[in-house]
């Protein structure tokens, strides 16, 4: 008993690490029906360095789900971000020469939607309207 609870003040303290909550990110774009192929072969095949880039991001529980509505693909995108900065941490993620590269294999293959591409993005915003913890 007196082992746990000299342990407890450092599980306390590693929880509290960052001092902010989780943040939950999700967007939609649309998938070109004639790269939807390729663009799943890139992600059954991610490349180890856009991973790992992710990960030092601290970007945790990243999916990408597709789904067909009215004959149209679309893509949605949901991550967990640990980090303090998101800002910073994408703009180190948009340096990364590796991703860069990704990147341009990957954003030939969406469709924008209008709100995005009014504002020279892929990924549309969304708003969270629910969250059960």
């Amino acid at each position: 008993m007196k082992k746990l609870l000299r342990l407890l003040p450092l599980a306390l303290a590693a929880g509290c690490a960052t001092g902010k909550p989780l943040q939950r990110y999700a967007w939609v774009t649309g998938l070109n029906p004639e790269k939807a192929a390729v663009y799943r072969d890139l992600h059954a095949h991610p490349w180890p360095g856009v991973n790992r880039m992710i990960k030092e991001c601290h970007i945790q529980n990243y999916s990408i789900h597709e789904c067909e509505i009215d004959g149209k693909l679309y893509l949605f995108s949901y991550l967990e971000y640990t980090g303090t900065d998101f800002e910073a941490d994408m703009r180190k993620m948009a340096k990364d020469p590796e991703t860069q590269r990704w990147w341009k294999e990957t954003d030939p293959c969406q469709l924008p939607l209008p709100s995005a591409a009014a504002q020279g993005k892929i990924w549309a915003d969304t708003k969270e309207v629910y969250y059960l913890k």
